[in-house]
């Protein structure tokens, strides 16, 4: 019965969602392949953002999706025996990589139980071009389902009593995403330059603060977007933090990649990491 319900609800809000997005995720990873262009999966100065405590980190399954188990990884601070609150992590469209585990370690260090979901069952892009091959294999429906059910895993086995979701890029978009899925469960949602719903009908059920992350020099999200979608939250009353950095490309803060922005990232790694010490703990 619990596994009927759970479809039945995740067909609603498949039909829901596509209704509510501006663009397709097609037309999105079109975009990005276009910011991606000459891009490369190389290791880059995230690595030397602060980390503020010791974490154990491992892998786990936490989904069954189409009958395919999910493996993700989860990282919890070391010296702690209580549940902290929960992070759903979204990988970038280059999937579930060591860079990612490194930003879910990091946001563990600061007090949170972390769980880095996988979107592409296992693989893990080294090119643009694969990549962007990943990104359009992944349906929507099976998408939320595994969202639901790292939320499931969170609250129901580690015992997390509020959940936040980060993502960055393709995993930015699922961020919202989820919240919009969730609306009633998610605590907190941070979105790095992912993709867009400006349609203030659907903004308006969200009942947990947003912070939006995004460069002004990105023309897969241009900055009137954002506008947008800042003015869309304001309308329908939602609490949000928008914040476009001058001078910083799409992927500016990604922990993969060539276009890192240092100064642009790690200001808003610290706005990231003070909204989640506000909005969960």
């Amino acid at each position: 019965m619990h596994q009927f319900r759970r479809v039945f609800v995740l067909l609603g809000l498949t039909l829901l969602l596509a209704t509510c997005s501006d663009s397709s995720e097609e037309e999105f990873i079109d975009r990005m392949d276009r910011e991606h262009e000459g891009d490369a999966t190389v290791e880059n100065e995230a690595q030397n953002l602060k980390q503020s405590a010791e974490v154990v980190g491992e892998k786990v399954t936490y989904a069954t999706v189409n009958g395919n188990k999910i493996a993700g990884y989860l990282s919890k601070p070391a010296d702690s025996d209580s549940p902290g609150p929960g992070i759903i992590v979204i990988h970038e469209w280059w999937g579930l990589n060591d860079n990612i585990r490194m930003m879910t370690d990091k946001l563990a260090g600061e007090g949170y139980t972390a769980l880095a979901v996988d979107m592409y069952n296992g693989k893990v892009a080294e090119t643009p071009d694969s990549a962007g091959t990943y990104a359009r294999s992944v349906q929507e429906e099976q998408a939320l389902d595994n969202l639901t059910q790292a939320y499931e895993y969170l609250t129901n086995e580690q015992g997390a009593e509020k959940v936040g979701t980060i993502g960055w890029c393709f995993g930015g978009g699922w961020s919202l995403q989820t919240a919009l899925a969730h609306p009633d469960k998610i605590d907190a949602t941070v979105i790095y330059y992912g993709r867009l719903v400006t349609d203030t009908e659907q903004l308006k059920q969200l009942q947990m603060p947003i912070l939006g992350i995004f460069g002004a020099e990105d023309d897969g999200i241009p900055p009137e977007t954002v506008n947008e979608f800042e003015s869309a939250l304001n309308e329908v009353g939602v609490t949000n933090s928008i914040h476009i950095y001058e001078g910083a490309d799409h992927s500016f803060a990604n922990p993969s990649g060539t276009r890192y922005d240092k100064e642009a990232a790690e200001d808003a790694w610290q706005k990231t990491t003070s909204f989640l010490q506000e909005n969960l703990k």
